[in-house]
């Protein structure tokens, strides 16, 4: 038997930066949405756990036995093993969760298998702040490292979108740096439409402080009149929002070539 599931692209509609912790982290308030398109993992039983991977950013994986997919695998006991091919189709360090895409893609894997062990919200937590969003991978609001999970109405599945990425990777750590630390207040309360359209991503001028490029695509995605135009997590991807899958076909077709794009629609 062989199991395929997609780990869905997560973007974040808005991002608010709020207090640092004692930890060191800062408080966040994000809504997360998922398209329905992303990276690609299969799986079969086996002896015992494999990690291959394939696909134009298997590459950007520094040692593919360390990354999520395994790491996730670990943390989940079970019996017998999986053979896990991942097809790398997100870029890496983008702000897309991939990694966290992948891991989430494999416990919903070993869910199908063999149910997932009490605790399992924990488990996830401690691969990445975006796991446990990314299990779920369904429009919600995520509160304090992006863990904690809070129902929002969702009212834009199926809501065309496009992403794009300038191929300049840009990792976290950095921008969090860069951001100038100014509590600039929280999400707006409504429906996810109206928390997308009224709120910000507190990240976003850092990051393009560090990456230039990113100014250049929202620029670019801003000529294709889309109702929303925003960067994702900490970039250096932008998304935008459309009307129909027309206009959003269009705006992709005029993004310059050396760009990564990927059309697809809300979850």
């Amino acid at each position: 038997m062989t199991l395929t599931e997609t780990a869905y692209a997560k973007i974040n509609l808005a991002l608010h930066v709020r207090r640092r912790r004692e930890d060191g982290y800062h408080e966040l308030e994000t809504l997360f949405a998922f398209v329905d398109a992303g990276d690609v993992l299969t799986a079969k039983p086996a002896a015992q756990d494999s990690v291959t991977t394939l696909g134009e950013f298997a590459g950007g994986l520094d040692n593919p036995f360390d990354n999520l997919v395994a790491r996730a695998l670990t943390a989940l006991l079970r019996s017998g093993g999986l053979a896990v091919t991942l097809e790398k189709n997100l870029p890496v360090a983008a702000g897309l969760g991939g990694g966290s895409a992948d891991a989430g893609a494999v416990f919903r894997i070993v869910e199908a298998l063999h149910g997932l062990p009490d605790g399992w919200q924990a488990k996830a937590a401690k691969l990445g702040a975006d796991v446990p969003a990314c299990v779920l991978s369904r429009t919600h609001i995520g509160l304090g490292t992006g863990t904690e999970q809070l129902a929002v109405e969702d009212d834009l599945a199926g809501t065309p979108v496009l992403l794009v990425n300038p191929r300049v990777p840009l990792s976290t750590g950095p921008v969090f740096k860069a951001w100038d630390q100014q509590d600039r207040g929280p999400l707006p309360e409504g429906p996810a439409s109206r928390i997308a359209r009224e709120g910000r991503n507190d990240l976003e001028a850092p990051a393009i402080s560090l990456c230039p490029a990113i100014a250049d695509v929202l620029a670019a995605l801003a000529q294709t009149n889309p109702w929303l135009a925003r960067m994702s997590g900490s970039g250096a991807t932008c998304f935008a929002l459309y009307d129909t899958a027309e206009a959003r076909d269009a705006a992709a077709a005029a993004m310059p070539s050396g760009w990564w794009t990927m059309a697809g629609l809300l979850r």
